[in-house]
């Protein structure tokens, strides 16, 4: 029977990419680490590192173990914290990736609230613009927004909101054509992009006769980034348009600092999820905080 504990040394080892980091990690002797490493492969029969003076690698079969080490350890630490929600309520630890934008405006409050609910329950909060590996990153949760194309997690639709096209009113000046009244002429324009939009630009928009047309920028964009923050930071420089979801630009509208370009053509609604690992067991902690937050967010929007 494996050990759990070995398991956990192992994927420390691997991470570390060092005997004596992985060691200092787990509070453990360097001796203490690789000497159950060595009595995981001898109960496997299989060579899981290779190991010289210099530098330490995991062999091919030690990267297909590690990928199924973290989902035993997730899985089981699971288990220990619903066996203990039982007794006291929710406990450990929930980890949470978003967006720096979408996090800072909606669910670091949330989250605020929900630690105030349960007092036992520690919560990290990461901000990331990449669509990170849950159980690599040992996330219990990501809230991800756009079009959801992934299907290696379980998912929930919080909520939907638009995307509008803006500029700021010194950029439309600048414009020969004067004023942007129709898509032909914001195909024209300087378009600003998030990197993970493919090249050329295109959506299917809907029309104010509720006809779908596909919209292609006639350019590849001149400024390309991999935030909405910077997006919006770009826009306001005067740089050109771009597409930016509603929940982030709304104060900027009303001020007058930007501009919704073409506001009877729309753009596709993009989605807010909630995406867990795909595991027979779900914590407890998952499953309230998601409840809870789609709560809240219905609540902010009335």
């Amino acid at each position: 029977m494996l050990n759990m504990q070995r398991l956990a040394i192992f994927v420390a080892v691997v991470e570390a990419k060092s005997f004596t980091a992985a060691a200092s990690t787990l509070g453990l002797t360097k001796a203490v680490v690789s000497f159950n490493v060595k009595q995981l492969e001898q109960t496997l029969n299989v060579s899981l590192l290779a190991r010289s003076t210099r530098q330490l690698s995991v062999t091919e079969a030690g990267e297909r173990f590690y990928h199924h080490c973290q989902q035993l350890l997730y899985h089981a630490q699971c288990v220990l914290n619903d066996v203990r929600a039982d007794h006291s309520g929710l406990s450990g630890l929930l980890r949470i990736t978003t967006t720096a934008e979408y996090g800072e405006k909606v669910v670091v409050p949330a989250l605020a609230a929900f630690a105030q609910l349960h007092q036992q329950l520690r919560i990290q909060h990461v901000t990331s613009s990449k669509n990170d590996d849950l159980i690599a990153g040992r996330f219990d949760v990501a809230i991800r927004h756009g079009q959801l194309v992934d299907s290696n997690y379980h998912a929930k639709l919080i909520e939907q909101f638009d995307i509008l096209p803006i500029a700021t009113p010194a950029y439309l000046a600048t414009l020969s054509t004067g004023p942007l009244t129709s898509l032909d002429q914001l195909a024209e324009a300087n378009w600003i992009a998030h990197s993970r939009l493919p090249t050329p630009l295109s959506w299917q928009v809907l029309t104010p006769t509720q006809a779908q047309v596909l919209f292609q920028a006639k350019h590849p964009a001149r400024l390309v980034t991999d935030s909405a923050a910077s997006l919006l930071a770009f826009v306001k420089s005067g740089a050109g348009v771009a597409l930016l979801p509603a929940w982030l630009i709304e104060r900027d509208l009303e001020q007058g600092h930007l501009v919704h370009l073409l506001p009877d053509y729309h753009f596709p609604r993009q989605g807010i999820y909630a995406l867990y690992p795909n595991t027979r067991h779900v914590p407890e902690k998952v499953r309230t905080f998601i409840d809870f937050f789609q709560g809240w967010v219905k609540r902010q929007v009335q």
